[in-house]
């Protein structure tokens, strides 16, 4: 006897677009008449962040479609101390992001879609960077971000569109901050990572060249000495061992900095966390780095750098949440190297997700005309 959920005769509803008779033919005119192919897949056409459509803002055209907001990838790595590959961060972010589809992104937490909002937000490509000399490497990105924000904004109510730059190492980050500063003055930077990187070249460079003192690990130290930052900056999820702990720290409150540890988490919670980031750059302008090794290794593992004992990445997206209000400029999402990824994609997955938590910061308050 056959088991009674075999035995019973089980009639499925008609499924819309498709034949309902067995013999009938699915290249048939009427059949393929009912398919709509231009709306489509998340898994389609050119891969820009989040689907989003590609406008070319590098363009020397002054008539370019407008936008307010723009994903810019750097795709550059040959200033890092550690393992290169970052160049491919852009790439991978994006890879990452593919599953977001602009109409489906309401927030399950805090009930907005950033895509549905006042800003008209685009995917600008990758700036074309050479691999060769990083000197020239980093005033093309110059020009690259001073092109991307010197566009007129697409909301008539604001003048200067914002960028979100996909890294790239950390370095990428001193090109932002200088296109920041020419458009919005000094900024307090909101500093993720499990590294200072305010280090002097002479330390973290050896005084060789101007050449080797520019790097991933100096670029903080770079921008404050530039005028660029704001003495109300701090770090998050610092855990990485220091070479000098006198100078390097001494050097670092220099620069304008205030340390949170990684550690910290475990005492005062996401909560004294977000508390404290707020305290310290209220009143101002912000910009928001997040090197993807702020993120422990098991959550991030494609990174040049890795430390252990760093955040979850559900703890860092909740912080990233609790900023809402802050007048957010400029952020970026950095060392993401995706030849260190793991089949299911964990690091750039983690990534794509931060930068959208960064879009959705930048969205949610109205910013200053």
């Amino acid at each position: 006897m056959l088991p009674l959920c075999l035995a019973r005769e089980i009639t499925l509803p008609p499924v819309s677009g498709f034949p309902q008779d067995a013999h009938q033919n699915p290249m048939d005119l009427d059949f393929q008449s009912s398919i709509n192919i231009s709306e489509g897949s998340a898994f389609r056409g050119l891969t820009t962040f989040a689907n989003l459509p590609y406008v070319n803002c590098l363009s020397s055209n002054e008539h370019i479609e407008k936008y307010d907001i723009v994903f810019l990838g750097a795709p550059f790595d040959t200033s890092v101390t550690a393992r290169p590959g970052a160049r491919y961060g852009p790439a991978g972010i994006r890879q990452g992001s593919r599953r977001i589809l602009p109409e489906l992104g309401w927030s399950i937490y805090t009930g907005k879609n950033s895509f549905k909002s006042w800003a008209k937000i685009v995917d600008c490509g990758d700036a074309p960077l050479t691999v060769l000399d990083n000197t020239v490497a980093l005033k093309q990105l110059d020009q690259a971000h001073t092109l991307a924000s010197g566009r007129t904004a697409q909301n008539s109510s604001y003048k200067t569109p914002r960028i979100i730059t996909l890294g790239g190492d950390h370095t990428t980050t001193l090109p932002a901050l200088r296109s920041v500063h020419k458009r919005w003055g000094k900024v307090s930077v909101i500093h993720f990572d499990s590294h200072l990187d305010t280090w002097d070249p002479e330390v973290l460079g050896g005084g060789i060249s101007h050449y080797a003192g520019i790097n991933h690990g100096t670029f903080l130290h770079i921008a404050h000495e530039e005028g660029l930052v704001r003495n109300s900056s701090i770090h998050a999820g610092i855990r990485a061992p220091i070479r000098y702990p006198k100078e390097d720290l001494t050097n670092d409150a220099r620069c304008g900095f205030h340390v949170i540890k990684a550690r910290d988490l475990d005492k005062i919670g996401v909560d004294g966390i977000i508390e404290k980031l707020k305290e310290r750059v209220a009143g101002t302008k912000v910009y928001i780095t997040v090197d993807i090794d702020v993120l422990d290794p098991a959550f991030a593992p494609a990174t040049g750098t890795s430390e252990v004992g760093g955040w979850t990445t559900r703890e860092l997206l909740s912080i990233l949440d609790g900023l809402e209000g802050l007048h957010v400029v400029g952020a970026d999402v950095v060392e993401v190297a995706p030849v260190y990824d793991n089949p299911g994609e964990t690091t750039v997955l983690a990534a794509a997700e931060i930068a959208h938590s960064l879009l959705s910061l930048m969205v949610a308050e109205p910013v200053e005309k």
